[in-house]
């Protein structure tokens, strides 16, 4: 019998929320960039149970202790990120955007579609995905002065939290496809079918909410919107390239100094006194402080 393993990957429960006095603009000087990513998230209460659905299969296939509990910390962070994301899609669609209902209804069809794919093109298009998210990453915390500045300090905060963890489990559907599959040319084609697969769903539901806006039709407006996506693109493409290569693993992607500090600050399974929100005044944005309070098991207070 394998040894049990304790994953390092931590599962938080961050009690983020978004009361109906969020403006979905929240980036109020930059509308097209807030609905770029209101988009990219309304795909994801789509992709993440999809992504544990096949993480869970896909262990059954996995003898490796390190890698099982690895997939099962990954399991419980994507939980927590699609419930938090759910939370502000509904505060999208019921602050003006009812219309998102019908692109949910075609992602959940994609998905299901997709779940009857094999096991190895379904666990390297969660691998696909899961190593562009690396420079999706390095796009929101390196540029977190221009994207987030004066923004809502919950809706950023929200983000820069869930790619820090996106940092923190990227090894483990790379781990797990090796493990339990393995192959080069369907890896490869996971990284593009992955990208596409949540990328242009949030395109649609971007161009619809700034058509809902007026703001579509105002060639300002939607070269400011091409320009974010350039933006976003010129830090995606290159890791996308990579882990396409042979050989190539998430673990050759170096961390920031800002995500190392982030989880230096919330190391173990600890329960939060409130969200950190991330001070959107400063161009520094440092890492917030982080208020936990104590538990039935002890914890200590931080």
């Amino acid at each position: 019998m394998n040894k049990k393993i304790k994953s390092n990957i931590v599962t938080r429960r961050v009690p983020f929320e978004f009361p109906d006095d969020i403006h979905p603009h929240w980036t109020p000087d930059r509308p097209e960039f807030a609905h770029m990513w209101n988009g990219l998230s309304l795909t994801m209460p789509y992709l993440e149970p999809y992504l544990i659905r096949t993480m869970r299969e896909g262990l059954k296939r996995v003898d490796d202790p390190a890698v099982l509990a690895d997939g099962f910390a990954f399991i419980a962070q994507e939980g927590q990120h699609y419930q938090v994301h759910q939370r502000f899609n509904d505060m999208l669609k019921n602050n003006g955007y009812p219309e998102l209902a019908e692109i949910e209804k075609e992602m959940e069809k994609y998905y299901a579609r997709l779940s009857k794919k094999s096991l190895a093109r379904r666990m390297a298009y969660s691998a696909g995905f899961e190593s562009m998210t690396l420079g999706a990453t390095r796009f929101i915390i390196e540029e977190r002065s221009k994207n987030f500045l004066n923004a809502d300090s919950r809706v950023a905060s929200f983000w820069l939290w869930h790619m820090v963890e996106e940092t923190e489990h990227k090894n483990c559907a790379y781990d797990a496809y090796q493990a339990a599959c393995g192959g080069y040319f369907t890896r490869a084609f996971g990284v593009l079918h992955g990208t596409w697969g949540v990328f242009w769903p949030g395109i649609k539901a971007a161009a619809l909410m700034l058509k809902k806006d007026g703001l579509w039709y105002s060639w300002r407006s939607r070269l400011s919107f091409y320009k974010y996506v350039a933006s976003f693109l010129k830090y995606v493409l290159p890791y996308i390239t990579r882990s396409m290569m042979p050989g190539h693993t998430p673990r050759s992607e170096k961390d920031s100094e800002w995500v190392k500090e982030w989880l230096r600050s919330y190391p173990s399974e600890m329960t939060l006194a409130e969200a950190p929100l991330v001070d959107t005044s400063t161009p520094a944005m440092p890492v917030p402080k982080m208020k936990f309070i104590k538990t039935e098991v002890n914890h200590a207070v931080v």
